[in-house]
């Protein structure tokens, strides 16, 4: 069994600062686009939702299914990342 770190990339210029950390700290870590989720998590312990330059209040937000995470592994989740989490899930973002 891996215990690899799975980041879904949103964008941020920051995602692969936050892989080197991630690795500095010698845990494994795959960086994926938002709307590429792999089909097999089985390998992941725990995900990573990175930031963005979109606002979660915007049209053009990305919004991902999270369902075969969501509950299933600890995630942290930064700065668009966060937002995105409270935002789906009836909390409020503001400007």
């Amino acid at each position: 069994m891996q215990n690899n770190v799975l980041i879904l990339d949103f964008g941020s210029q920051y995602t692969q600062l936050i892989a080197r950390r991630v690795r500095e700290l010698n845990i494994f870590c795959e960086i994926y686009p938002y709307n590429k989720i792999p089909e097999d998590l089985s390998g992941f312990k725990a995900v990573i939702l990175s930031g963005s330059p979109f606002s979660v209040r915007a049209e053009d937000a990305p919004h991902p299914d999270l369902t075969k995470i969501r509950g299933k592994f600890p995630v942290l989740a930064v700065c668009y990342g966060a937002q995105y989490l409270a935002h789906f899930n009836g909390g409020k973002v503001e400007p």
